[in-house]
């Protein structure tokens, strides 16, 4: 008997995300289009849809032309009557933003973030948390809370397996928050939330399958499949930057020689240009003044330093770029980092590289083209959030809340 009552949630979970997903990605639209979409009974639909309207999570707007008989109404999602907080933990920084449903940023800060170890790490998100909530959403309805973060998290569960700017180690950060804000709350590697944005928001749209490579800190890769994002039990997948490519290489701090990201990466470049530098190579660069943007400007400008590792970091990112086209055939593959601001020279080493190494029938006609959704640094959250209504788990809290 209860694995009965399970179930009917189930079903009910499923058949409500399911309308909310159609009225979101084709509204406005009717309930008889909804129902001939999703193929539910137009009285399961009338059921869910009046519910939805009741929390105030879909809305009716104007009358639909007629066909001959009685006018339909027209069925969309209410973005502006719910807001979510979303929080990216970076190195040394956190960055907050308070989005609608819609994923219209409301209000954003930039902080500099100081713990390091696991209590103190909580302790400190919480408190940002808290200050941001009461300066910005104190009379706000939120409905969730999002953090992203570099390292190997476990979204299912909520842990923190590892991340590499911060000691934490298999701890269940999503649970402490939610105790604290008794609020829903969503965990994701900042890369992998990344590719998800990109798949509802930007590059990706028109892309089931794609992949994308982020270049900041480390190296990373984000890896759609079908319109999700591929995962192994809940566990993340995609360390892109610890695929060997110099087996005569440096050492990672993973612990293996010649990683991807101990060339590819912003440390890496502007190592590689600093050594170029000291060692006498002519250029318009100074070793003081060195960071991705001045090494980028100066290639775009033809300083022959700045080009040459640019090139070569294009080459690097290529060989790595061609496995994951071996082994996953997307439809596009999108690039994300400061390297993007010498885009042409990286993009041209890249294809070349491609053009050798991948499976001529996986890449023909394969766009690789930069990330759209690179404005706002917390829009990785926003994915997740929109993750968790359109596949119900946010939805049915939601309407399974009391109300206020």
């Amino acid at each position: 008997m209860k694995k009965q009552i399970v179930n009917v949630d189930h079903v009910k979970q499923v058949n409500s995300a399911t309308v909310y997903r159609i009225i979101d990605q084709q509204g406005p639209i009717s309930r008889i289009q909804v129902a001939e979409q999703t193929q539910l009974a137009p009285a399961s639909v009338t059921k869910i849809t009046r519910q939805l309207l009741a929390k105030k999570l879909i809305k009716e707007v104007a009358q639909q032309a007629s066909t001959g008989g009685r006018r339909a109404i027209s069925l969309m999602v209410e973005e502006q009557a719910f807001h979510f907080v979303s929080l990216k933990l970076g190195r040394g920084c956190a960055d907050i933003g308070l989005f609608t449903l819609g994923g219209s940023l409301a209000a954003s800060e930039h902080l500099a973030f100081d713990a390091l170890d696991d209590e103190p790490v909580a302790d400190e998100l919480t408190r940002l948390l808290k200050r941001f909530i009461q300066s910005h959403a104190k009379s706000l309805q939120l409905i969730a809370i999002a953090v992203t973060l570099s390292g190997l998290v476990n979204p299912g569960e909520g842990l923190v397996v590892y991340t590499p700017h911060y000691r934490l180690r298999n701890y269940p950060l999503a649970q402490r928050l939610q105790n604290v804000f008794s609020l829903p709350v969503y965990l994701g590697n900042d890369t992998r939330a990344a590719a998800l944005a990109e798949h509802y928001y930007g590059a990706t749209k028109d892309s089931l399958d794609s992949v994308l490579i982020s270049v900041h800190g480390g190296t990373s890769a984000g890896i759609i499949i079908n319109g999700e994002v591929f995962m192994s039990q809940h566990r993340d997948v995609g360390e892109i930057g610890h695929i060997q490519i110099d087996p005569f290489g440096k050492k990672c701090h993973c612990g293996n020689i010649g990683c991807l990201e101990t060339l590819v990466s912003n440390p890496a470049i502007i190592e590689q240009v600093e050594t170029m530098l000291t060692q006498g190579s002519p250029s318009s660069l100074s070793v003081d003044e060195l960071s991705i943007e001045s090494i980028c400007n100066a290639a775009n400008e033809g300083d022959l330093v700045a080009r040459q590792v640019l090139v070569r970091t294009g080459q690097m990112l290529g060989r790595a770029i061609a496995i994951m086209i071996n082994l996953f055939h997307p439809q596009k593959v999108v690039l994300t980092g400061e390297l993007m601001c010498a885009k042409e020279i990286v993009l041209d080493s890249i294809n070349q590289c491609v053009e050798h190494q991948a499976l001529a029938s996986f890449r023909d006609n394969l766009p690789i083209v930069q990330a759209e959704v690179v404005d706002q640094p917390a829009w990785g959250g926003v994915a997740l959030v929109k993750r968790a209504l359109l596949n119900g788990e946010l939805l049915q809290t939601l309407l399974n809340s009391d109300d206020e």
